[in-house]
Formats: C-alpha cells, sequence, structure tokens
C-alpha cells in the first residue's frame, strides 16, 4: 500500500507478522519491528534497540495523524482492495470471480454466507493487516459460490478468499 505523509509518498508492505514481531518494507528497505497495539489507538514499538511510543487517530478511510515524541504526522494510506481493483479493471475489464487477499493478515468477520446473493457495493470479508482492518466489497451483483476462509484464520498474500458463481 501507499503511505504518505507531507510531500513524500512511500510503498509499505507487510511481509510476515508472528505475534508482535513485524516484518514490513518501506520502499524496499526491511524494517524487523516489535509492535505491542492497544484498543485506543496507543501503541509501543521497538526497533534497533530503541523503544518508541505512539498514538494514531483514525480520521477517515484512510487518514490518520500519528503523535510520537511531542510531533505529529498526517499520514494518508491507499485502500488496498480499491487500489486492487482499480489495477485489475485497467488491464481488462471483466467479471470478479473471486476475492484474494492482498497481503497477509487475519480474517476478522465473514459478512456473508454461501449462496447468498449480493448486491455491488456490499460488504463481504474485513481482514486485519498490520493493526489495521479492511472491508472488502462486492465489485458486482453476485452469488457466493464459496467461502474459502473463516473468522481468526491467518492469510497469506493473493490467498483465495471467497468465489462466487459466474452466469
Amino acid at each position: 500500500m501507499k503511505a504518505k505523509t507531507g510531500r513524500r509518498t512511500c510503498e509499505v508492505e507487510m511481509i510476515s507478522k508472528d505475534g508482535n514481531r513485524v516484518e514490513i518494507t518501506v520502499d524496499g528497505k526491511l524494517y524487523d519491528i516489535d509492535v505491542v497495539m492497544s484498543e485506543s489507538g496507543f501503541c509501543s514499538i521497538l526497533y534497533g534497540g530503541r523503544s518508541y511510543n505512539a498514538e494514531s487517530v483514525r480520521h477517515s478511510e484512510g487518514k490518520y495523524t500519528i503523535t510520537t515524541n511531542f510531533r505529529y504526522f498526517d499520514i494518508e494510506l491507499s485502500n488496498p482492495q480499491k487500489k486492487y481493483l482499480r489495477g485489475r479493471q485497467q488491464v481488462v475489464e471483466e467479471v470478479q470471480e473471486t476475492i484474494t487477499s492482498p497481503m497477509p493478515g487475519k480474517i476478522v468477520r465473514i459478512m456473508v454466507s454461501e449462496e447468498m446473493e449480493v448486491k455491488q457495493g456490499d460488504p463481504l470479508i474485513v481482514v486485519e493487516a498490520m493493526k489495521m482492518q479492511s472491508t472488502y466489497t462486492a465489485a458486482q451483483n453476485a452469488i457466493v459460490e464459496k467461502i474459502h476462509v473463516e473468522e481468526g484464520d491467518s492469510v497469506t498474500r493473493d490467498q483465495l478468499l471467497i468465489s462466487f458463481k459466474t452466469n
């Protein structure tokens, strides 16, 4: 996903997550960090033998203010599902037959069932990655053929989540 703060935009990707240990890349540079998040948006980060405390406040979809050491940073994150779908639509205008995870994460909630009819824009599944939740929606009217995961499952990048019946 892309992260923008001020005039700087960078590419951020979660490589792996094991408990509090997270490996991410920022513009291709690998970072191995330890992150502990609380429900209220506060977190403790250990990196390179140093400890950092930060607070995250969400303002709207993808827009946050991060405060640390009495400084604040406004950050805008791209929506990975919208970016993924936009990329697919630019290549070929086609019917969405499946939903796959664009990054490693955890299934938080499944809001549909097999054989359920969904309308374009209906919420289908919530995936948490890097302590942020993304709700994936139906790209068009369809019928859910199969749900390939369960709530609580860990998923990998490009793992099949939901498939739809094609007409």
